[in-house]
């Protein structure tokens, strides 16, 4: 009969404390804190300066129409270091996240063990052991949504890694295609070095026949002989440039300079038309950089709330389930479980909860502001562009009309010269005008096709991507 009424006193305790339990977790939850810090979103609406009809494609230098360009970049994206360090800069903000969330499940742990001991009391000897096993699970109500927050904060970094990623893979792609183009003008101007040193060594020939029957001074002759050399170091400075261009391509390919695939010069090809700029709006739901800013900033928002969180107090539970015996076949024979809540409160900590919530809020304006910075330049690129590729047109128009006035007057003052009626330096000096504005038209076309990239990389949006299989290192390869 007394065991009764103590078992019923026992269950009546648990109750109360069940009870007790509740009722603060309510007084609690009644006073969960709201976020004081609301990030704004800056608005954008209107449209760009100019703007084709054709959609660009989701792999924008296919619209060059160029299979070695298509190439490289394909290599690039698989092998360049840079993009594999970006890579590995997913997997640690992935795993964090993952471990960021784990403190969302209960934790369970088990625990086992074994002791022995002997003694010695009047000449007898004793030994003893014991084995003992048991499960301990911990778990944290999250009242102030506290660990959620993190664990959020955790999830969004992840998303703006990948957001980073498709930053530097778009940013190597227009890399690859800019130095690809910058090599093509050099071997351009090599071409067009050696054409003009065939025409200057026939020149040189004119004019050293000329001297020997003394129709012209020796002054005429060195300057001919003059322009031959400039011509052959020129072509010298032309063909560095473009091996430095082929070891940069290496580079940006993940391999070795002597290990460089062997590049086939080719011409420029024909510009292809003007993309559609599209809005403003869509410029930045497309663009990676500009999410990634928008995700760090939500992250930044998340902290804030973990911050205010963390300055009320913690409730936690812990159940044990433990056994002990002599022998191992006897454990769980007996056996204890106990359930245990506790509520952990800061009283004083010196104002370090207070200032954390401080900096995270700093942290979450500098995102805001960082996220305004990107959004603008986003708008500047394109724009710059835009207008870059109009004026290059124009200049380029240009030096064409130029270049057509140039080889007339060259003709006319050349059949001057040959009747007598002009002296070889008006030769020499529009010789000399013509070659430059051939060079100068080869470069206006390289900077014309750069611009181009340009717009592209800042209309880019990003690509499904997948990490290729890391191929090994050898020493010395």
């Amino acid at each position: 009969m007394l065991d009764k009424r103590i078992q019923a006193d026992d269950t009546s305790n648990n109750r109360c404390a069940w009870l007790c339990l509740g009722l603060i977790c309510l007084l609690l939850a009644a006073c969960t804190p709201a976020a004081t810090y609301q990030a704004s979103v800056i608005q954008a609406q209107g449209v760009f300066s100019a703007s084709g009809e054709t959609p660009l494609p989701v792999h924008w230098w296919t619209n060059f129409e160029d299979p070695a360009l298509d190439r490289l970049i394909a290599q690039a994206l698989a092998d360049n270091f840079t993009l594999q360090s970006a890579w590995d800069r997913l997997d640690q903000a992935r795993a964090v996240a993952r471990r960021s969330g784990a403190d969302l499940v209960p934790q369970l742990s088990g625990e086992a063990g074994g002791s022995t001991s002997s003694s010695r009391i009047d000449s007898r000897s004793n030994s003893s052991q014991s084995f003992n096993l048991g499960l301990v699970a911990s778990y944290e109500i999250d009242l102030w949504g506290r660990i959620r927050s993190t664990s959020e904060a955790a999830v969004l970094d992840a998303l703006a890694s990948e957001e980073s990623l498709q930053t530097a893979a778009l940013t190597l792609s227009a890399q690859v295609a800019t130095t690809w183009y910058q090599f093509l003008e050099q071997i351009g101007q090599i071409e067009i070095l050696e054409q003009q040193q065939h025409t200057n060594e026939q020149a040189l020939e004119l004019v050293s026949l000329q001297f020997r029957t003394g129709q012209v001074s020796i002054a005429d002759l060195l300057q001919q002989r003059q322009v031959v050399e400039s011509r052959r170091g020129e072509r010298a400075l032309a063909a560095a440039r473009a091996q430095v261009l082929q070891n940069q391509l290496a580079v940006l390919l993940g391999v070795a300079p002597d290990q460089a695939p062997p590049l086939a010069s080719s011409n420029f090809g024909e510009l292809p038309p003007l993309p559609s700029t599209g809005l403003q709006s869509s410029l930045l739901q497309r663009r990676p950089d500009v999410r990634a800013a928008w995700l760090q900033l939500q992250a930044a928002d998340q902290r804030v709330a973990a911050a205010v969180a963390d300055r009320f107090p913690r409730l936690s539970l812990t159940g044990r389930v433990d056994s002990t015996s002599e022998q191992i076949e006897d454990l769980f024979d007996d056996w204890l479980a106990s359930l245990a809540a506790n509520l952990l409160a800061p009283l004083i900590d010196g104002g370090r909860r207070r200032a954390e919530v401080e900096r995270s809020q700093a942290v979450a304006a500098e995102a805001l502001h960082d996220y305004g910075q990107t959004v603008l330049e986003a708008f500047t690129e394109v724009e710059n562009a835009l207008t870059q590729e109009q004026r290059q047109q124009e200049y380029l128009a240009s030096i064409s009309r130029q270049l057509e006035l140039s080889i007339q007057a060259s003709w006319r003052i050349r059949d001057r010269y040959l009747n007598g009626a002009e002296d070889y330096q008006r030769v020499l000096g529009a010789l000399l005008s013509n070659q430059l504005l051939q060079r100068t038209q080869l470069t206006a076309r390289r900077e014309l096709f750069v611009n181009r990239i340009n717009l592209c990389r800042a209309l880019a949006g990003g690509w499904k991507m997948s990490r290729q299989p890391e191929r090994p290192i050898i020493p010395g390869e």
